[in-house]
């Protein structure tokens, strides 16, 4: 699936069944509790938290796309092309970061 096919996907789903998009600040305040769902795995995973028993059937996937899911709505509600931000955003990575990790002591 592409990015312009998975906002489409989005979109028909959220028109036929989620019957409309929550506003941008709802929306904002889900994609937080999300990033959090997803930090919280993480940390269990590869932290040194200890897992509760409730922590314990998450799939790391369904978190990530969980929080996939509301940035596309996000774009959508929004008007952002994914694909065309992605790529813009690639170009000025390139232009400004080109070297810059590559000589971070940091990082050797």
């Amino acid at each position: 699936m592409t990015i312009a096919e998975a906002q489409q996907v989005v979109d028909d789903w959220i028109k036929s069944k989620g019957v409309r998009y929550f506003n941008e600040l709802t929306n904002m305040a889900v994609l937080t509790e999300e990033v959090g769902e997803l930090a919280r795995l993480m940390a269990r995973t590869y932290g040194e938290q200890s897992f509760k028993e409730s922590d314990k059937n998450r799939d790391l996937g369904d978190e990530i796309a969980d929080v996939l899911w509301i940035l596309i709505c996000l774009a959508n509600q929004t008007g952002v092309d994914l694909t065309e931000a992605l790529q813009k955003n690639l170009e000025k990575k390139n232009k400004r970061d080109s070297t810059r990790h590559l000589e971070n002591e940091k990082l050797k």
